[in-house]
């Protein structure tokens, strides 16, 4: 059949990934957890400790999350049945967008069913071209950091913008982002800007006080303004002395802020939280909210749970334990002679290993040794810049963290690499 070249151009596409090193579908399957402190995953049989978590705070195991989204799912049942404009939308799922929206100051908010999803439609729907049933205009500059998140970049894609209205600024540079806005003043009636509050490779922040700065200095000099979005995924529920992320440890403000349930508060999902007006436009454009199943009633019941733990002394413990965290893994790999692929005081610390197969070699023993993490390899990230993305947890406790470094200490003097 003619379509069988079709599917060999499929395989090729398969083999040319595996042969550059960068696989994504041969994951480590858990079946359990321990009732540990830490619980550790259960990989093919063992008890493995898990150092490349997202769940930062490790509410995905709390009692108080576990049982709201029993006593839901219970009530409401295991799935939201439609969308929300149709018969999917439960109480449940308002109490959680006001939460969001009170936890960080805004007037309203929106649950999606990914963060991803949430970037695709927010970005599409406020950047996209004229056209017969909309009255937005497509006179719009997008302005992108260099480093942004794939779902960014795939959201400015879906607005099917010309070349020259998609720029993309030095990563961190607030001054290549001024150059830009001052080489296109009179040429786009809005600009919207967006970059991530965390870049996940290498745990770095963006300062977004010196972004705030520059779009308030150049705010009028565009007809309709300039607008900033945050993707903040990695920073809200893991940083900042209430878990607030980037806003608060910059303390700058995005116009819109866009998050995720399924990090730091341990249970699933994406949101944004915004103006009024801002979200009861997106009520009426966002298409993976308006045609995409929401989060199930039990999720978003933990969800909301999450919030009420981390507003409470219990969630300023853990992330006060998390900061120690950090503070203790940065001190004792350097300590051992490890060096990190960037400055970061964020619970991802990327230890810089530089050779590709040692890269991978050393997290191969190190799951042998009883720990998972994370290699990252080139073509992902530079040539000479593979690293170990190592992620903590607030409930590791001192004893884990240490034994954490000793363990990888003892596998890159066997591999030779300090």
């Amino acid at each position: 059949m003619a379509k069988q070249a079709f599917f060999n151009s499929l395989k090729d596409e398969v083999a040319r990934i595996d042969a550059a090193g960068v696989s994504k579908r041969f994951e480590r399957l858990i079946s359990d957890f321990t009732t540990d402190h830490n619980p550790k995953a259960i990989i093919d049989g063992r008890a493995i400790s898990l150092f490349n978590s997202n769940d930062y705070l490790g509410l995905r195991h709390h009692p108080t999350l576990k049982q709201a989204e029993h006593e839901a799912g219970a009530c409401l049942g295991t799935g939201p049945g439609a969308v929300r404009f149709i018969s999917g939308s439960f109480a449940i799922h308002r109490e959680l967008e006001r939460k969001l929206a009170t936890f960080h100051g805004r007037e309203d908010g929106m649950v999606f069913s990914s963060a991803f999803a949430t970037n695709l439609a927010v970005i599409f729907s406020l950047i996209k071209g004229q056209s017969k049933d909309s009255l937005i205009s497509s006179d719009t500059l997008v302005i992108s950091d260099e480093l942004n998140h794939r779902s960014i970049i795939d959201g400015v894609r879906l607005g099917n913008l010309e070349s020259e209205a998609k720029l993309i600024f030095k990563h961190l540079q607030a001054s290549s982002l001024e150059e830009m806005l001052v080489a296109n003043k009179g040429k786009f009636k809005r600009v919207v800007v967006i970059t991530d509050g965390v870049f996940s490779m290498l745990g770095e922040y963006q300062d977004l006080a010196a972004i705030r700065q520059v779009i308030d200095a150049h705010d009028g000099d565009y007809a309709e303004g300039i607008l900033l979005i945050v993707d903040d995924c990695h920073g809200v529920a893991a940083c900042g002395a209430t878990g607030r992320g980037t806003e608060e440890i910059t303390n700058a403000r995005a116009d819109i802020l866009i998050g995720t349930l399924g990090k730091g508060f341990g249970a699933d999902g994406g949101y944004v939280v915004a103006d009024q007006v801002t979200i009861d436009y997106l009520r009426e454009s966002a298409a993976t909210y308006i045609y995409s199943n929401s989060i199930s009633p039990g999720t978003a019941a933990a969800a909301a749970a999450a919030l009420d733990v981390i507003e409470s002394s219990e969630g300023k413990q853990l992330l006060s334990n998390l900061q120690d965290n950090v503070a203790l893994l940065k001190s004792e790999l350097s300590k051992n002679g490890f060096a990190f692929a960037a400055p970061s005081e964020h619970p991802i610390q990327a230890v810089l290993i530089g050779d590709t197969v040692k890269t991978k070699e050393l997290a191969k023993n190190m799951f042998e040794r009883g720990f998972l993490i994370t290699n990252i390899n080139y073509p992902v990230v530079p040539k000479g810049r593979d690293e170990i993305r190592v992620q903590l947890c607030a409930t590791h406790t001192r004893e884990d963290v240490l034994a954490f470094v000793q363990a990888l200490t003892a596998a890159a003097k066997e591999l030779q690499i300090v």
